[in-house]
């Protein structure tokens, strides 16, 4: 079934409210135009075999007109011989061949309006297939522009995304430093905790023998004044 079910249809069709109306419209305008291009096709065919019967009927328009002035030449003919009834004769063939040329010519004055109305029509239809043409180019580059805005935004995000993971894995790296200067320091204050116990103990060691040999000398003398004594 086509979008439009008669000319008056397609004449009379909002577009802008159909498209905007379609879940497609891309599609709808492509049926549109074809059906619009069709129409047209048609009444221009229409409109050619208007024009050949008007030619055919001013043809025979012409071929009454002379036989109408050839009877009356007849009639005209048929007095001057004193032929009454011969001229009563050729005026009634000439004003029943006045009675086609009038028919004839009430046909032509319908064919002149129905032309007036399809070159009408076919003006209008030609206006909205232009029309149509024009929403199609736009839908196509409005697409297009859709298309390419959201290749470059997906490629934006994700650069985004890299730069985040650049960012995670600059901070991790900045982490692991950091870590590892403080197991650095961790290990320095500790090695430098043992070296000061290791002090402390070798200061004891020291502190001991140095008492032992004060008592020792201190023993030594008093031997030494009392053998004097």
């Amino acid at each position: 079934m086509g979008i439009f079910s008669r000319m008056s249809d397609i004449i009379n069709a909002n577009i802008n409210s159909l498209l905007d109306k379609a879940e497609d419209p891309e599609k709808i305008v492509r049926l549109m135009i074809q059906e619009m291009e069709d129409t047209l096709v048609e009444v221009r065919s229409a409109t050619a075999k208007t024009l050949a019967e008007r030619k055919e009927r001013e043809r025979h328009l012409e071929v009454l007109s002379r036989e109408t002035a050839s009877w009356e030449d007849k009639a005209t003919l048929a007095l001057g011989r004193e032929r009454e009834d011969l001229a009563r004769a050729a005026l009634a063939e000439k004003a029943r061949v006045a009675d086609q040329k009038e028919s004839i010519e009430r046909e032509l004055g319908l064919i002149g309006e129905q032309l007036e109305r399809l070159n009408g029509d076919i003006g209008k239809l030609q206006a909205k297939l232009d029309d149509a043409r024009a929403r199609q180019r736009s839908i196509i580059l409005r697409a297009k522009n859709a298309e390419t805005t959201h290749r470059a935004r997906t490629q934006i995000h994700s650069a985004k995304i890299d730069d985040v993971l650049a960012h995670f894995e600059y901070a991790e790296r900045r982490i692991d430093h950091v870590e590892a200067q403080s197991e650095a320091l961790a290990m320095g204050r500790a090695k430098s905790l043992q070296e000061e116990f290791a002090a402390l103990e070798a200061n004891d060691r020291v502190d001991a023998e140095l008492a032992a040999l004060k008592r020792k000398l201190s023993g030594d003398r008093r031997q030494e004044e009392e053998s004097q004594g």
